[in-house]
């Protein structure tokens, strides 16, 4: 006897595709509504076949199985609906319909007809003079503001490549240092942990240390008194000291003593810079805690305290150059707030400065009177007294760096050489569409008016610039894209370089086809250490084969 089997009944899969013809929403509902069990739209092949499958669907709905459909639709990417797309397409954005301009966050026209893509300093006006009516302010003005030059200099702009190293990393790069007291080396971080060192005068010589840290090198900062010393947070929950001139590391604090166990309890560091009076390096984590490493000894001081929102990444730290015992911070809970260093508890900032998002960065001006801010809402942010009113900021500033995971974030950073203190720079996140190349440029902002002083790009650079540094003392530009790392001087004086330098960038590792006519990579988080396992593995498989 032949074994039973029982019948199933599958619930029957509709398949919507896209046509040619354009029609209406409501011809598409009322298809819709039409299309149940008894769908005429369907392909049949014969009419037996359409038969058993009306059998099959009444089946179906007496045993009360639904059909299911598979739609092949196009679908947006920002509000996850189908029947639009949104996004980039070269070097234009297409806005989602459904949301806000992506570049200024309010509705009722989109990016490519923005008025801050236009003019930078669209709807941006000078702060009027804010009393608070306090003692400090009145000294800042009557000992400080003197000695400010009240005629704005002429901005230097590097505008040119002079040298670069292309594939210099692993990974991406996360930050750029350069030396104190030796104008022509530059140190950087990548994802990976890799610290580098490189002499971009002789531009040849550079070195790569990848024993220092395991993960994320967030920040890097030279020892004030030692400039032979850099210190440096990381992911991996470390902050190192380590000999340049032997590579020789050592690791000051370790607040992951116990080893991984899951996302929840791991703890990175991101947040740094050092006190010079103290001797303490201050570093923070992702869970809103500041912690203190005494320079003298090489270990940690005192206890954690909260200086955010418990659980909010603590993503930057800066001492004012001037009065370093006010510590400026900022984190993923939407504040930036000033402390003073010498009585630090938790709850005890002396000010907060709220913003509507993420706060990538926050740095006091040269002179530690001024503050700018770069906020995940696409605005720059300046507070022209940090004595005066500080409720709301002087001057907000529209600009593209909102930017999508899988990128180190944009911080907006003073020229440590402008006098005036009216010029940043920063790199942007929406591309331009420059004879026919889809370009990122890196933006000088005079952040008094909110114009747009200078925009700098190279044709063959086609991937973002979010990592920028400008040098304390010469008219130098350190960029960082992808794994990259390029060096922009004024073209006059990179002009004069030039006939000094054969060699003036150099390509690391095997350059691909694309890599040839182009500086940038097209991954940012490639890694070529999996490529190489790969190949070995297959290799090792031929040979056991053979």
């Amino acid at each position: 006897m032949a074994p039973q089997t029982r019948r199933m009944a599958f619930p029957r899969v509709v398949i919507d595709r896209d046509t040619d013809t354009e029609q209406s929403s409501s011809e598409d509902e009322e298809e819709d509504r039409e299309e149940g069990p008894f769908s005429e739209s369907e392909e049949e092949v014969t009419e037996n076949g359409r038969e058993e499958k009306i059998e099959e669907d009444l089946d179906a709905k007496r045993k009360g199985k639904a059909p299911i459909t598979i739609s092949l639709k196009k679908v947006c990417k920002v509000c996850k609906k189908p029947g639009h797309e949104a996004g980039f397409k070269g070097a234009t954005y297409i806005d989602c319909p459904m949301k806000p301009c992506f570049l200024c966050k309010m509705p009722g026209h989109t990016t490519m007809s923005c008025p801050h893509r236009v003019a930078t300093e669209y709807g941006v006006t000078p702060a009027s003079h804010r009393n608070a009516g306090n003692p400090v302010e009145y000294v800042f003005e009557r000992q400080l503001r003197p000695n400010m030059p009240h005629m704005k200099p002429a901005h230097v702009i590097p505008d040119q490549v002079n040298c670069a190293v292309i594939r210099y990393h692993s990974r991406r790069v996360t930050c750029l240092e350069f030396h104190p007291t030796n104008n022509h080396i530059l140190l950087s971080g990548d994802k990976k942990g890799q610290v580098g060192v490189w002499d971009f005068y002789k531009v040849s010589e550079k070195i790569v240390y990848g024993n220092i840290h395991s993960c994320i090198v967030n920040n890097i900062r030279f020892n004030p008194t030692n400039d032979g010393t850099v210190y440096a947070a990381s992911s991996d929950g470390t902050v190192s000291c380590t000999d340049l001139e032997t590579g020789l590391a050592l690791s000051l604090m370790n607040i992951n003593p116990n080893g991984w166990h899951g996302p929840r309890t791991w703890r990175m560091l991101y947040g740094m810079d050092i006190n010079p009076e103290k001797g303490v390096v201050l570093v923070a984590d992702n869970f809103g805690f500041l912690y203190l490493v005494d320079t003298r000894t090489n270990s940690r001081s005192g206890e954690a305290i909260l200086i955010h929102r418990k659980g909010s990444k603590v993503v930057g730290l800066h001492c004012n150059p001037i009065q370093p015992e006010l510590l400026l911070s900022c984190g993923n809970d939407h504040f930036a707030r000033i402390w003073d260093i010498r009585r630090l508890e938790a709850g005890s900032s002396l000010c907060d400065l709220p913003h509507k998002r993420v706060v990538n960065s926050a740095y006091f001006s040269p002179s530690g009177s001024k503050i700018l801010t770069t906020s995940q809402d696409n605005r720059l942010r300046i507070w022209d007294s940090i004595f005066g009113n500080l409720d709301s900021p002087s001057r907000e500033i529209v600009h593209s760096h909102d930017f999508n995971r899988h990128l180190t974030p944009f911080r907006a950073e003073w020229d440590p050489k402008d006098p005036s203190e009216s010029l940043a720079v920063i790199g942007r996140y929406i591309s331009e569409n420059y004879n026919g190349a889809a370009l990122h440029p890196i933006d000088f902002i005079d952040i008094t008016t909110g114009q747009l002083v200078a925009e700098v790009m190279d044709p063959n650079i086609t991937t973002i610039s979010p990592v920028n540094k400008l040098h304390p003392r010469d008219d130098v530009l350190a960029s960082g894209s992808s794994r990259s790392i390029f060096i922009w001087r004024p073209k006059e004086k990179s002009e004069l370089v030039e006939q000094k330098e054969e060699m003036k960038i150099i390509v690391c590792g095997k350059a691909d086809k694309k890599q040839k006519h182009k500086f940038g990579d097209e991954s940012e988080d490639s890694d070529d250490d999996t490529s190489k396992l790969k190949r070995k593995n297959v290799r090792s498989k031929k040979s056991r084969k053979s």
